[in-house]
């Protein structure tokens, strides 16, 4: 009677192992905007490789213990970088319940064991330009004026 219990855990810690990997996958969607303006290219870089979108844009990336660096561009604003953090999946404490040891390695070999945002806003700011007065603005120098001349004090004239 031991034997089938012993054997029946086994099959079933085998059948729910990797229970993330399973649920949820090695990859993931992610939505990006930014913010105050669309249309700005972006790049996601993490370990498992780089995806490119225009905002606003979803983009599947792969799944890993590492963070995501996320650049942006778009002409008249700065070039903005960013971390997306790279989260703990909830999904995995199914694991250790059900599939134990094996199904945490599973999970973690994959990537499930983490998630990312699933929506992501970048804030741009724009590119300072100089003061409209200085631009373009001849420099001149002041003209040349006589001597000052001195005022006259008026009275009542003396006799």
């Amino acid at each position: 009677m031991k034997v089938k219990a012993v054997v029946a855990v086994a099959i079933l810690g085998a059948a729910v192992s990797g229970c993330a990997t399973i649920i949820k996958g090695s990859s993931q969607e992610i939505a990006v905007n930014t913010a105050p303006v669309d249309g700005a290219e972006c790049v996601l870089h993490n370990s498992e490789g780089s995806w490119r979108l225009t905002t606003p844009g979803k983009v599947k990336v792969d799944k890993t213990k590492n963070d995501i660096t996320l650049t942006c561009e778009k002409a008249g604003y700065r070039n903005t970088s960013d971390t997306v953090v790279s989260g703990f999946e909830a999904w995995t404490l199914g694991n250790l319940l059900l599939g134990g040891v094996i199904g945490l390695g599973v999970d973690a070999a994959t990537g499930s064991i983490n998630e990312y945002p699933h929506t992501y806003t970048v804030q741009m700011r724009p590119v300072e330009r100089a003061a409209a007065s200085s631009v373009n603005t001849p420099v001149s120098t002041p003209a040349v004026l006589p001597p000052a001349v001195q005022p006259v004090a008026m009275g009542t004239p003396s006799s």
